[in-house]
């Protein structure tokens, strides 16, 4: 079931989780940058250790980090693959490197930030945008929704990887992506009409 996504939050009192939300959604954003630019093969291992070290220093459990890396494998790899056909290695440990190491990190800030407190900022930073009529409330309900999206489209590819499994047919791309698609759509049409139902269905 999607329910059983890896949780948003994981509470804890380890110095991540202390550090405001602020600080921790701009480091994600300089390291996003980062990782665009700086994409040779030391770079990347030296991300990973920092992305590591900082789990570390969440004192989060190794399953979290585990699980994660697992859901990432079945984009990883078929884009590794393709990227060591059609460039060379160093590409492919590039791009794969460091959108992993981005995903890891994203989930580390999730893992120990509350999507309210997340939101909070968003709202804020975003208050200028009220010149140009733009609601800094409905920004943050996006990244609100993009952020559990993320998380229920996860649950969703284990649900479609597990059946597939179970009819043997695990090396069918199309057999994996149809029912993936079409799930995702479902869950876009639900959440549309529960905002609907909200009064908010601008």
């Amino acid at each position: 079931m999607a329910g059983q996504a890896v949780p948003l939050f994981h509470p804890g009192t380890s110095l991540v989780h202390r550090l405001g939300a602020g600080t921790k959604l701009l480091s994600l954003l300089v390291a996003g940058v980062a990782l665009t630019v700086w994409r040779a093969p030391w770079q990347i291992a030296v991300a990973f250790v920092v992305v590591l070290a900082a789990y570390a220093v969440a004192r989060l459990p190794v399953r979290l980090l585990l699980r994660q890396v697992v859901r990432l494998a079945w984009i990883a790899v078929p884009l590794f693959a393709i990227q060591l056909l059609l460039a060379s290695w160093q590409a492919a440990v590039g791009v794969v490197g460091s959108f992993v190491a981005l995903v890891l990190l994203a989930g580390l800030v999730t893992l120990t930030t509350r999507t309210t407190a997340m939101v909070d900022v968003v709202v804020r930073v975003a208050g200028w945008l009220r010149r140009f009529g733009v609601d800094p409330e409905r920004v943050g309900l996006m990244l609100a929704l993009g952020i559990r999206s993320v998380h229920v489209v996860l649950g969703l590819a284990e649900e479609v990887r597990d059946a597939q499994y179970a009819r043997g047919l695990r090396a069918s791309p199309r057999a994996f992506a149809v029912p993936l698609i079409v799930r995702s759509l479902r869950h876009a049409d639900r959440l549309g009409e529960a905002l609907a139902a909200r009064g908010i269905d601008d």
